[in-house]
């Protein structure tokens, strides 16, 4: 069965969310959502969360799952608003109590935080099967640009998170804590090794001067034209490019908002004894 498939493009971060869907009254996963956030007066928002509820609502379709590829540096997760809003359960790697170690101590986060994963209602282990209504769906271990990255296979359709970018953007960075160039290099292989006629589709896009935003791909173009691994580039020769090309990238916009939320399950921290909820910048530290 061919998955029905809504992307809902967001240009201030460049995130793709989507909605995957058997059929119109049916059931459906929303992969990758994203919270509004303003980084000047510290201020959320759910206007890129709403389109997405309309377009569930407008399809009359029950949500059974709210994935997450990873804990996204470059955005803030509307996971737990599109549950209170939507229903479903809330799912990410099982490899996500790793990031929440690593990032409870840079954080130094609260006593109480849990490093178990609780905070999601579902962590998938590698090859896990699952349903969303009569789609079946695989879960894909791909790490590298985090230690937890996962990609959902969802009958032809791959949803790769962050492992692969559109053919002319090439690969994700591996420099954030825990990210490894050889893994990713193996990790994007995985997803080159499915059928050529596999559609790709994108969590981010950073479109070259002069292209218009796109999201959806194959193997096969992959394969042929990705500017970082197509056939025929070594492991070493993409080491040594990504490698040279992280050392000269700046920290994404958003990154110490978003890995504080998204490791959360999209919540925000808890309020103090004023009331308020804060969110942590460590100084001299990434």
């Amino acid at each position: 069965m061919r998955p029905l498939i809504e992307p809902f493009f967001d240009p201030v971060t460049g995130t793709v969310t989507y909605v995957v869907y058997d059929r119109f009254a049916g059931h459906a996963a929303v992969i990758d959502s994203v919270l509004d956030y303003d980084p000047k007066s510290g201020r959320t928002g759910t206007a890129s969360a709403g389109k997405v509820i309309d377009f569930v609502r407008k399809q009359q379709l029950t949500v059974e799952w709210i994935l997450e590829t990873h804990a996204h540096a470059d955005h803030l997760s509307a996971a737990r608003y599109l549950k209170r809003e939507l229903g479903g359960k809330i799912a990410i790697g099982e490899k996500i109590r790793t990031v929440q170690g690593v990032f409870r101590n840079i954080f130094n986060l609260e006593p109480e935080f849990r490093l178990d994963g609780s905070q999601f209602d579902h962590l998938f282990a590698a090859d896990e099967t699952f349903r969303i209504g009569e789609l079946q769906a695989r879960v894909l271990f791909v790490p590298g640009h985090t230690p937890a990255d996962m990609a959902y296979l969802v009958e032809d359709a791959a949803f790769v998170g962050d492992t692969l970018f559109m053919p002319d953007v090439g690969s994700a960075r591996c420099d954030f804590p825990g990210g490894d160039t050889h893994t990713l290099y193996r990790s994007a292989h995985k997803l080159l090794s499915l059928p050529a006629e596999t559609r790709l589709f994108m969590c981010h896009d950073y479109p070259p001067a002069g292209r218009e935003p796109a999201w959806e791909t194959t193997v096969a173009a992959q394969r042929a034209n990705n500017i970082h691994l197509h056939d025929g580039v070594s492991e070493a020769a993409f080491v040594g490019m990504r490698k040279a090309r992280d050392a000269t990238l700046d920290m994404p916009t958003l990154i110490l908002p978003a890995i504080q939320v998204n490791i959360r399950a999209g919540d925000i921290p808890p309020a103090e004894n004023n009331g308020v909820a804060y969110l942590k910048i460590p100084l001299n530290l990434l």
